[in-house]
């Protein structure tokens, strides 16, 4: 029990001195002082001076109050004489804020300047300061040599040919193109053999449809003499002249005398004589219907050879040849169709090198006609085949490089022997690379810290941390220690992965993560100036630095507008494309995005892309982390506080309905004046909903949960000192609880802020008028007033009015009738309800309630509108309904 008392005491003491604290510093009060070490001496002697007494054996209440008192007067007195203790503690304060700068510039320029730490002081192409010979002999590798034999090697390796698909796919598309321009000229010349090959022979056949009109007529009058001669044998000449003659006035434009030809030495004009004869024996009728089918035929074959001009004439290829096309057979042309496609297939499969001789083509091509298409044939397929055959094979250069580094891999390296006492170099003599190569094998090149460029790089690091921190002091958002550690950390990714070699690094998670926890401003401010830090100071391709500084200026600018995980990884894809999209870009300005390596350009950015997109998903993860670690409040973290599924939540609209309601109508009235002020109204509505979460340690003992039953402090407790202590508790125990919820440090101030130092005027009324009638009763305020501290911030500051505003609000709504009778507003007046707004807001401001919340005196008048305007807006008059007879309502119901 003793132990209890001595910590409660020693608790109340420290809230003391952390109290009168805080109003120095705020007050501006703090100064310098050379005694700090004597009073904090006597402060401390005088401090476990009285921890001893206490702790004696002695029971006298009496005694153990005077200890009290006479540690509180020597407290005072140790504080009247000199506030250099608070002093000290505030030069630790801001030396906690020079030491988190200190880290800064120092890791900072460790990080990016780590080139700089092991530098050589003997460099080639410098005199030697002495003659330097080998303390020993040893075997060392000529390393330009060696190079020079890998590349020659790597050079002189074999090439990897790659089909290009592609090109395939343009040759089979020119093949069909001409094939089926020959289908069409062969559909146009109709079916070949167009009569029966054993009446008519195909050779037959050809000539009777391709043959001039002069043989074609003669060979008509062959046949009819022929017939005429069966029926009358001795006028054969005569009969033969008539159609000559006819013939001729016929073809002939003008009547003349001609000789007729003979064609009888043609063997396939008498062939087919011979074969018209012949079938003629069998049917007269029929040789009329064939040689009218020759006729047609002969007009389609015509109208053929006219379109295969006509197309040579549109295309530049050249392959038909009305002998070779239109004289197959159909089934010889399915056949060459294809083996032309499986030919092209075989040849293509096995690739078409640039360069290749064309008669090994030609010859390749003729080889593998020979096995799919007929003889007959050959000719054509061959020329189809020539005129749209083109080199596929094109150059691996991936596999052609992996091939090249594994035949220099392959070589075995020049060693150079150099024997003890050997001059590597003399003294003056340039230093070649061979020298420097054989002095860092035996060690003596001497290493150094270039001191010079370091403090260079320092100076610069050191104007960006200046820049930063002059911008952190013009922003509303007030960086704590661990908010300056956690931007350094971050700020630190970034040059850290480059240094390992990783050039895809973390821009979109920074940006993402600083816009998120601060706001556009700071971030913006890192990622600016961590851009021309990086730039001069490491080697880094420019185009995966400014890739990476936009998906970062990306971010910073819009994290912090978004209000959802799901919009973050939205956020996410968009860095994504803006990092691709911007490398991509710049490699096309520079004109690396061009030539042979183009595909190598387009992985790359792929590559920035993904980077930037798994970085984000990365930030996406470790932001809850952070959240808690570092105790941040994002819109996002202040979103899902506010979900009335929250448990603590849920708990305060179960146990007190009433707290419940009344907090939601604070909240109403609080986001309405935060938002007219331009105030966090994200911060306003979370903290609200928990401000009063205390009121759970004992629900009855606050008026708005005791739904019109007895109240406890009139019934039972009958102390208004106690009854303090039940108010006043709410706020410690809504404390407890925000802590053992891990409730961010933002809102836990709105639970004690909320009531400040206020008086708890009903109890201390009370306590006046039971001190009146009991001479030996005194009342002491700090018995009736919240322990604070008062409101550290416009936000917590509009709760406190709103919370004291609401309930004046129900209590006037609550008299606008007498009782009995539904509530109307219409017997209160606007300008009454703002008058007594305005009289609890002065008072509040009389108390000094408000003076380190940030709201001024004028904003007190704007406030009380904004709060009549909400009230009104819920509570506004509404249509009176008739009242109806007693009979017809019992009717009607």
């Amino acid at each position: 029990m003793k132990i209890k008392q001595f910590l409660q005491f020693l608790t109340q003491q420290l809230t003391n001195w952390r109290r009168q604290y805080k109003g120095l510093r705020r007050k501006g009060k703090l100064m310098r002082s050379p005694k700090s070490k004597t009073h904090r001496r006597e402060l401390l002697r005088t401090v476990l001076k009285n921890i001893i007494l206490f702790l004696s054996k002695t029971n006298d209440k009496s005694e153990r109050r005077k200890q009290e008192r006479a540690f509180q007067s020597k407290t005072k007195s140790v504080k009247t004489k000199s506030t250099i203790y608070a002093v000290a503690l505030d030069w630790v304060h801001e030396q906690r804020s020079l030491v988190i700068l200190a880290i800064a510039l120092i890791s900072l320029t460790g990080v990016i300047g780590h080139r700089l730490y092991n530098q050589t002081q003997i460099q080639v192409g410098n005199p030697a300061p002495q003659t330097i010979t080998a303390p020993y002999t040893a075997s060392i590798e000529d390393q330009k040599k060696t190079e020079s034999q890998r590349q020659a090697v790597s050079q002189t390796s074999l090439q990897v040919l790659m089909i290009n698909v592609r090109m395939n796919e343009q040759i089979k598309e020119n093949l069909q193109r001409l094939l089926d321009d020959g289908n069409e000229i062969r559909a146009v010349a109709g079916a070949f053999p167009f009569f029966d090959p054993l009446v008519l022979s195909i050779s037959t056949q050809r000539y009777l449809r391709s043959c001039p009109d002069s043989e074609w007529q003669a060979l008509l009058v062959a046949v009819e003499n022929s017939k005429n001669q069966q029926k009358k044998g001795t006028r054969q000449t005569t009969a033969s002249s008539a159609p000559n003659q006819e013939h001729q006035r016929r073809t002939t434009p003008a009547p003349q005398k001609t000789k007729p030809i003979d064609f009888s030495q043609n063997t396939d004009f008498t062939q087919a004589v011979a074969e018209l004869e012949s079938y003629r024996v069998t049917s007269e009728k029929n040789l009329s219907l064939l040689i009218s089918q020759i006729s047609q035929a002969r007009q389609r074959y015509t109208q053929a050879i006219a379109k295969l001009l006509q197309l040579e004439t549109v295309t530049p290829e050249a392959v038909y040849e009305e002998s070779l096309l239109l004289n197959l057979l159909d089934g010889e042309w399915e056949t060459t169709q294809m083996g032309i496609h499986q030919s092209a297939e075989r040849i293509l499969t096995q690739g078409i090198p640039q360069g290749l001789p064309k008669n090994i083509l030609q010859d390749a091509v003729s080889l593998q006609l020979q096995s799919f298409v007929p003889e007959s044939a050959e000719s054509l397929a061959k020329k189809l085949l020539l005129a749209v055959l083109k080199p596929n094979l094109q150059k691996d250069e991936e596999q052609t490089r992996e091939n090249a580094q594994k035949a220099a891999a392959g070589v075995s390296p020049v060693m150079v022997k150099v024997r003890y006492g050997e001059v590597i170099v003399r003294k003056g003599a340039q230093i070649t690379a061979w020298n420097f190569e054989v002095l860092e094998h035996y060690h003596l090149v001497r290493r150094e810290v270039k001191w010079r460029e370091l403090v260079k790089l320092a100076g610069v690091i050191a104007i960006a941390i200046g820049i930063f921190v002059w911008v952190e002091r013009h922003v509303d958002y007030e960086l704590r220690q661990r908010d300056r550690l956690l931007v350094l950390l971050l700020t630190l990714s970034v040059p850290g992965l480059i240094t390992i070699g990783l050039p895809y690094t973390t821009w979109s998670a920074l940006g993402l993560l600083l816009g998120s926890f601060y706001g556009p401003t700071l971030a913006l401010t890192v990622v600016g100036l961590l851009l021309p830090i990086l730039a001069i100071s490491l080697d880094i391709s420019k185009a995966a630095l400014l890739a990476g500084v936009g998906g970062g200026i990306l971010g910073s600018y819009i994290a912090q507008r978004l209000r959802s995980r799901e919009e973050l990884a939205l956020l996410g894809v968009a860095i994504a494309l803006t990092q691709g999209s911007i490398y991509l870009v710049v490699k096309i300005l520079i004109g690396q995005a061009f030539g042979s390596t183009w595909y190598l350009v387009l992985r790359e950015a792929g590559l920035f892309a993904l980077s930037g997109l798994g970085w984000s998903v990365v930030a996406l993860g470790l932001s809850p982390y952070l959240e808690k670690v570092f105790d941040l409040v994002t819109p996002i973290r202040l979103a899902e506080l506010a979900n009335p599924n929250r448990p603590l939540l849920k708990r305060l609209a179960t146990e007190t309905p009433g707290t419940f309601q009344h907090t939601l109508l604070v909240a109403t009235l609080a986001e309405a004046a935060a938002k007219e002020l331009g105030c966090n109204l994200e911060l306003v509505r979370a903290g609200t909903l928990y401000h009063d979460i205390g009121k759970m340690h004992d629900p009855l003992g606050f008026i708005e949960n005791q739904m019109g039953g007895p109240n406890k402090h009139d019934t039972e407790i009958k102390d208004p000192w106690k009854s303090a202590e039940i108010i006043k508790k709410h706020v410690t125990e809504g404390l407890v609880m925000a802590r053992k919820h891990l409730l961010p440090t933002a809102i836990q101030a709105f639970i004690p802020e909320h009531q400040g130092t206020m008086l708890i005027a009903y109890f201390h009324h009370q306590a006046q008028q039971m001190a009146q009638e009991d001479p030996s009763l005194t009342v002491d305020d700090a018995d009736f007033r919240y322990d604070g501290p008062i409101p550290q911030s416009r936000e917590t500051g509009i709760v406190m009015l709103a919370d004291s505003c609401e309930a004046a609000l129900r209590s006037l709504e609550a008299s606008a009738k007498p009782l009995g009778e539904k509530r109307s507003l219409k017997d209160v007046s606007t300008e009454q309800a703002l008058a007594m707004l305005n009289n609890i807001l002065r008072a509040k401001w009389q108390d000094n309630q408000l003076v380190d919340s940030g709201l001024t005196r004028e904003e007190m008048s704007k406030i009380a509108q904004i709060f009549v305007d909400v009230w009104q807006q819920f509570h506004h008059k509404r249509i009176a309904y008739p009242k109806l007879k007693a009979n017809s309502a019992v009717r009607n119901s």
